[in-house]
């Protein structure tokens, strides 16, 4: 960080977590900001965080934002979590109409210590294609990803696999960890293990079991990172 001069930086494209920011505050030594876009739309700028950081101001101006139930498609009320529904109102070639974005948050209209009046929008925590039904309780990969980014020796790396071998959901959580804890010895190894698993538990509400792999050895792919592996057959 005393060899980087920059002083604010803007983060976008991929969901992050307060405790991503808090990573890349502490070791850049900047101030980390939110940015929000979509390809279909205009691309970044739909709606960016102010120097408070209490959500990101929607550029009111150019779009009009609903939440809705990705279920029902009924709209939800302002601080209700849902689909962000977006419109277009100064694009003149190709407008865009009520496009579901998939991405799920919710919208904020009490006033901002910036003064900007602008609604503004929560952190992005998940897509509505993203969420998984396991035993009956909705769970976000996000959620997950906050559990472990709170807990030293682990990196962000991860992948989640559903799977019913029998009638029963099960799921397993692979995490790369530290080179300096991929070296420990076994016994500390699945001790770290079920810590982790208490942690996730305590996120999403039912149980998991928890797999620690070495450094890079999880599948990379380009653009999106895939995070979810569901092998259940629902035919």
């Amino acid at each position: 960080a005393d060899d980087i001069s920059l002083h604010a930086g803007i983060f976008g494209a991929e969901m992050w977590t307060e405790e991503m920011r808090n990573s890349l505050e502490e070791k850049l030594g900047i101030t980390a900001h939110n940015i929000y876009g979509l390809t279909e739309l205009m691309g970044p700028g739909v709606s960016t965080e102010c120097e408070y950081q209490t959500g990101l101001h929607i550029q009111e101006d150019h779009f009009y934002p609903e939440i809705i139930d990705s279920e029902t498609g009924e709209t939800l009320e302002d601080g209700q979590k849902g689909e962000l529904v977006l419109t277009n109102l100064t694009r003149e070639g190709m407008p865009v109409i009520r496009f579901r974005t998939k991405d799920i948050t919710a919208l904020r209209r009490d006033e901002c210590p910036c003064g900007r009046t602008t609604v503004r929008m929560d952190r992005i925590t998940g897509r509505s294609d993203d969420m998984l039904k396991i035993k009956g309780v909705m769970v976000y990969p996000s959620q997950i990803e906050a559990a472990i980014l709170q807990i030293e020796g682990l990196t962000a790396n991860y992948q989640i696999h559903v799977s019913r071998p029998k009638t029963l959901d099960e799921i397993e959580v692979k995490v790369e960890t530290s080179p300096e804890v991929f070296s420990d010895e076994m016994k500390k190894i699945e001790e770290f293990e079920r810590r982790i698993a208490r942690k996730i538990q305590s996120a999403i509400g039912i149980s998991v079991d928890v797999t620690l792999v070495e450094p890079e050895s999880l599948p990379r792919s380009e653009g999106k990172a895939i995070r979810v592996i569901d092998e259940r057959n629902f035919d």
